[in-house]
């Protein structure tokens, strides 16, 4: 993963229109802190974390000028992307020609996807609570049931940047 790649796939989503999800923040008077941009969301593994620090002009969460403007599990910002890292990324093992693992780290833009609610149709909560007066209905039941469906509205609005791990 490189500034090269992030800057490719600024453009690509800059070209396409691609709505950011954050305006930027302006630098404050304090030591150690910086300006970050208007951004899209890129998620990363947490094993890219140690080729993140490496990065040219890459902001850690801990330098934002207001520590409000943290997101849950975000581990910092380079140039148009605000990154967030998991665990649960995808990692493809040993996917390379050279055998090396390739971490997929989707970046998208606002309004690239959304949720749909189907006929008007509201979520239910059902919940039915054990009985004690057998041996056969000692368990419980508590489920959702909502009617709903994913939709990509935008589908050059969503990138994929493939990389693996810095040597």
């Amino acid at each position: 993963m490189t500034l090269r790649d992030f800057a490719n796939v600024n453009a690509a989503l800059d070209t396409a229109n691609a709505f950011k999800f954050l305006t930027g923040k302006q630098g404050e008077d304090r030591y150690g802190t910086a300006p970050i941009r208007a951004a899209y969301f890129s998620l990363a593994h947490t094993l890219q974390e140690a080729t993140l620090d490496t990065l040219n002009g890459f902001i850690h969460a801990w330098n934002y000028p207001n520590q409000n403007d943290v997101l849950y599990s975000e581990y910092g910002s380079v140039t148009n992307f605000r990154i967030l890292t998991s665990s649960n990324a995808i990692v493809e093992l040993g996917a390379s020609i050279n055998g090396r693992d390739v971490y997929d780290n989707m970046i998208v833009a606002r309004e690239a996807y959304a949720h749909i609610e189907q006929d008007g149709y509201s979520s239910q909560l059902i919940y039915r609570p054990p009985i004690f007066s057998g041996p056969l209905a000692l368990n419980g039941t508590l489920g959702v049931k909502f009617a709903q469906a994913q939709v990509i509205t935008q589908d050059t609005w969503i990138q994929n940047m493939r990389s693996t791990l810095a040597i």
